[in-house]
C-alpha cells in the first residue's frame, strides 16, 4: 500500500480524505469499469436526490438553529463517501468493486467530514455565491482529470500502473472538489482552500 494521502490535507480543514495508490490494477478491467458502475449510478442518483431535500431542510434548520441536524448531516456525509468510492473505482484509481455500503472502511478510500457543533446562521443565505471561483477552478481542473483519464486508461493497459504523479493530482481533484461539496451543501462554514493538497 502506499503512504496516506490524508498527511497531505488542508492543515484544520475539517475533511479527512485518503485514497491508497495501487502497486498493479487489472489491465483488462479498465474495459468494463464503466458498465459495472451503472447499478451504483442509479442508488447514487437516488441518494442524490435525498441529500438534496436534506440539505434544503437543513438550510431552515440552521437559520432558526444554527445547527445541521446531525443525523441528516451523518445521512448526506454517508452519501459523500460511497459516491467518492464510486468515482475512485470509476477513475481507474482502484480495481476493487465498491460495495453498496456507505460505511466506513469498506474500501480503501476514507472521507470523514468533522460535525459543526455550530454553524453561521446566515452564511447559507450567501455560500452560493462565494462558491462560484472554486466551481470555474473546478471545472477547468475537471476537463485536465478528463485527460488524465484517457492517459492512464493505455498506460495501466500496457503497463499495469497508474502513474503516481498522475494518481496524486486526481486525488488532489477529489479531495478539493469534495471539501467544496462539503460547503456548498452547509455541512460546514470553513472557506475550502484553493488547493489540492
Amino acid at each position: 500500500m502506499s503512504t496516506a494521502m490524508g498527511a497531505m490535507d488542508a492543515p484544520d480543514y475539517p475533511l479527512h480524505f485518503d485514497v491508497e495508490y495501487p502497486e498493479a490494477l487489472n489491465r483488462w478491467l479498465v474495459l468494463v469499469k464503466w458498465l459495472l458502475v451503472i447499478p451504483h449510478l442509479l442508488v447514487l442518483w437516488a441518494l442524490g436526490l435525498v441529500a438534496s431535500i436534506i440539505v434544503f431542510i437543513a438550510f431552515f434548520a440552521i437559520l432558526f438553529t444554527r445547527k445541521f441536524p446531525q443525523g441528516l448531516f451523518e445521512f448526506v456525509a454517508n452519501y459523500f463517501r460511497w459516491s467518492l468510492n464510486v468515482s475512485v473505482y470509476y477513475s481507474l484509481m482502484r480495481d476493487e468493486y465498491p460495495p453498496f455500503s456507505w460505511d466506513a472502511g469498506q474500501y480503501p478510500v476514507t472521507l470523514e467530514v468533522d460535525y459543526a457543533q455550530e454553524l453561521n446562521r446566515w452564511l447559507p443565505l450567501i455560500k452560493w455565491l462565494l462558491i462560484i471561483p472554486h466551481f470555474l477552478v473546478l471545472l477547468v481542473l475537471g476537463i485536465v482529470v478528463s485527460v488524465i483519464w484517457i492517459i492512464a486508461f493505455f498506460v495501466i493497459l500496457f503497463t499495469k500502473r497508474y502513474p503516481r504523479g498522475l494518481f496524486d493530482f486526481v486525488a488532489g481533484f477529489f479531495r478539493w472538489a469534495y471539501r467544496v461539496n462539503v460547503y456548498y451543501y452547509l455541512m460546514r462554514d470553513e472557506y475550502p482552500p484553493f488547493s489540492l493538497k
